[in-house]
């Protein structure tokens, strides 16, 4: 096999072609390797076969990458899983979600995993590249491939983890310049995938057994969730207090070996909200988690406090939030992306209409809201709240805005708007993480 994929004729198939599956499956197709990509999904099967990203946002070098291997040759999909009958290596990247329970929801992995099983022949090479939870790949990995394609694991088939560490805006990026740990059922099969793995991946590949690949992903991710959580929880004290949380972080990370993360109106996205969950999901009884479950509650709480903080701007400007009409800018989870997976706002705009508000939501890259103009989605607005850093509204036109705003109420989660400049147009404004009195994170015009 390792001969196989140092001369690139070893056949490469990635079931998954999101966010993940995609670059992984461009790369590897324009390195050499003829690769099949396996989805469900009919529509982005298509825009894939026709060289079109079946995802918007900015994402550096995808587009032309992906019309090139497509125009070649070298990367095909289909959503027929008979096509993977006779490869040599699977990389399955499917979602891994969490359920309302907080355990994992597995139904994508478990019906990849017995599709793909069912399609191996002995001497095969598969790799997980989706988030786990610690003990999945000895068991439910392991089980599911052996009954599946009753190849016994470890002599016919052979199974490795290496976690994707790749985000949105970056995925080219971050594919080629990351480390990556590369988890095995067995040496060999760890030492086979990294070898794989070399040939588009210029960081450090470290070998390891799964059990280890799986917590370092799951724990690595928990671990950022925990200190967002500080800088959120630092950003309500400011609030409490009066202070600048802005500032403060400035000035903490001032001295060595501090980094305090940005605080913010919530934490989306497909990892950070559930992998901290998966971390702890297989322990025993003799293991009580404390701070994975506070940060959790610290980071979901962010929105509901955005919606609080409308609530109090509002009532400033001698206005109730039932019948008010709300414009919340970004739906997305991340800055310049259409993922609006886990999306903070959608929590905001739940908690507003439940509150009575007329919500209107804009969005210049989530397909479902970049219809509507900004201009529309604002004028009549009784508060503008920012949810999201996109590069459209760091530079909003503060005036013009308040000229067509019914009232004058702007609530920014991402410290994007200049709070003097605002307040100057006429507006009431809240910023998350500035205490402008002891009572209240709120200034308004003189």
């Amino acid at each position: 096999m390792r001969e196989r994929i140092a001369s690139r004729s070893a056949r490469l198939a990635v079931v998954g072609l999101g966010y993940v599956g995609t670059p992984v499956a461009c790369r590897f197709a324009q390195e050499g390797f003829a690769v099949l990509g396996v989805d469900v999904d009919e529509r982005r099967v298509a825009s894939l076969n026709d060289g079109v990203v079946p995802f918007d946002g900015a994402e550096p070098g995808l587009a032309e990458l992906l019309a090139d291997v497509a125009a070649r040759g070298t990367l095909r999909c289909t959503t027929d899983y008979d096509a993977l009958e006779g490869v040599d290596v699977v990389l399955v990247a499917v979602e891994t979600p969490v359920n309302n329970d907080r355990k994992p929801g597995y139904l994508a992995l478990r019906s990849a995993l017995a599709s793909v099983g069912a399609r191996l022949w002995p001497g095969a090479l598969v790799v997980v590249e989706s988030t786990l939870a610690p003990g999945t790949m000895d068991g439910l990995v392991t089980s599911v491939l052996a009954e599946s394609s009753g190849l016994v694991v470890g002599r016919d088939l052979h199974l490795a983890h290496c976690p994707e560490r790749v985000m949105p805006g970056k995925l080219l990026q971050n594919l080629a310049q990351m480390s990556r740990v590369v988890g095995g059922t067995s040496p060999e099969a760890a030492e086979t995938a990294a070898a794989l793995y070399r040939c588009i991946v210029d960081g450090d590949l470290d070998t390891t057994d799964a059990l280890t690949a799986e917590l370092v992903k799951a724990g690595e991710n928990a671990y950022r969730d925990v200190q967002i959580a500080f800088a959120n929880e630092m950003a309500l004290l400011c609030e409490d207090l009066g202070a600048d949380v802005w500032r403060v972080r400035e000035l903490v990370n001032k001295s060595p070996g501090r980094a305090m993360l940005l605080p913010g109106a919530g934490v989306g996205g497909h990892c950070i909200p559930k992998d901290p969950w998966l971390l702890i999901a297989n322990a025993g009884d003799g293991f009580a988690p404390r701070l994975v479950p506070a940060a959790r509650a610290v980071n979901d709480g962010m929105p509901l406090h955005v919606a609080a903080l409308v609530r109090q701007g509002l009532a400033i400007a001698d206005r109730a939030v039932e019948g008010a009409r709300i414009a919340v800018l970004g739906y997305a989870y991340l800055d310049d992306s259409d993922d609006d997976r886990n999306s903070p706002s959608a929590v905001l705009v739940a908690e507003l209409e439940a509150m009575g508000a007329e919500v209107v939501v804009h969005d210049p890259w989530v397909p479902a809201y970049r219809g509507v103009s900004l201009e529309d989605c604002t004028a009549g607005a009784d508060a503008l709240v920012v949810m999201v850093a996109h590069s459209a509204y760091r530079e909003l036109d503060l005036v013009r805005l308040a000229a067509t705003a019914r009232t004058r109420v702007l609530v920014d989660g991402r410290r994007l708007v200049d709070r003097r400049a605002a307040i100057d147009a006429g507006w009431t404004v809240a910023t998350l993480g500035v205490g402008a009195r002891s009572d209240a994170s709120i200034d308004a015009p003189a």
